[in-house]
């Protein structure tokens, strides 16, 4: 039995008595000489195989516009990136050089050394506003990312530089002062607590890991902020480049300052925010740096994803960071 046939007109109209009723003069090939374009293009064995594969490349695509791949080609992107390398690397040597200084001499108040933190990041953040929108700080980077304004892989190049320029920083540092400074305040990193040798035995100052993860997700929150009102274009418009940028680093000192201050404890550094700061010193002096590092890291990260959930309560009227394209 033949399940498909294949009629070609056959020239010799003289033919008439092979004619049939209802049919053209015709004649049957063989199956064997079909011509491959009548044949079937996708065979019913291979149907559900090629819809798998057209989902799974749509799917990888969108994944790919999700994350933004775009931009790691994009030598903008790297241009800004390579202004939040510099940046950071800037941050943190100034703030480590003030916060040895302040440690050295014991009678700088803490209020003069956060008016120096507040006064370092305004104007690194004018300075860099224009170029990558003035992170310096992955805590920014990863919130902007959360709130849809930079794209994932936009967020991770930017991280990486951050913490690659706060790695030079600290470098910079330990180049700079002696090795007994620098290992006695350990590259002024971050710590929650220190161990120090008493007759009876090493004990530990500070607070404990709990305390310290609550204070970063606190004053993360709060400092988030600060920064999203100057990422609002209509809000930065009204008050002014120069004051949104002021506003920030006044939160960045005063963050710090409470934080120092309603702890007063002499193994805790305070409130960091910003994770690459603590990341540098990490690296280049180690030691005990590494003990509750990840505080550092998972609690501004908290803080930011918290702040995202707040932001989609709000109405977008209330929130215009979120209906800028």
């Amino acid at each position: 039995m033949v399940d498909r046939i294949v009629v070609d007109k056959d020239q010799n109209e003289n033919h008439n008595s092979n004619k049939l009723e209802g049919a053209t003069n015709a004649r049957v090939l063989p199956l064997s000489v079909t011509p491959t374009s009548q044949k079937a293009s996708n065979p019913w064995y291979n149907k559900g195989k090629s819809s798998e594969k057209r989902l799974l490349v749509e799917r990888f695509t969108r994944f790919l516009h999700w994350i933004g791949y775009e931009d790691v080609f994009s030598s903008q992107v790297w241009r800004a990136s390579a202004a939040e390398l510099i940046s950071t690397s800037i941050l943190v040597f100034m703030l480590d050089t003030i916060f040895i200084s302040s440690k050295i001499n014991a009678e700088t108040p803490n209020i003069i050394f956060a008016c120096f933190v507040a006064l370092i990041v305004a104007i690194l953040r004018l300075a860099t506003h224009p170029i990558s929108g003035g992170h310096i700080n992955p805590t920014i980077t990863i919130s902007a990312a959360f709130m849809g304004l930079i794209s994932f892989s936009k967020a991770i190049i930017y991280v990486m530089a951050q913490c690659v320029g706060a790695i030079l920083g600290a470098w910079a540092i330990q180049a700079m002062v002696k090795g007994s400074i620098s290992g006695a305040n350990l590259l002024s990193g971050c710590t929650l607590a220190m161990t120090n040798t008493s007759p009876n035995g090493p004990t530990s100052i500070g607070i404990e890991t709990a305390q310290g993860l609550w204070a970063e997700v606190i004053y993360t929150f709060i400092f988030l902020f600060s920064v999203w009102m100057s990422f609002d274009r209509h809000r930065s418009k009204e008050l002014g480049q120069i004051v949104m940028c002021s506003i920030t680093g006044i939160v960045v000192g005063l963050t710090m300052y409470l934080s120092t201050t309603v702890t007063t404890r002499k193994g805790y550094t305070g409130a960091i925010i910003n994770p690459a700061r603590c990341f540098g010193p990490a690296i280049v002096r180690g030691d005990h740096l590494w003990t509750d590092h990840w505080v550092f890291w998972v609690g501004p990260i908290l803080a930011s994803f918290l702040f995202y959930l707040y932001s989609m309560v709000l109405p977008l009227e209330h929130f215009k960071a979120r209906t800028q394209s």
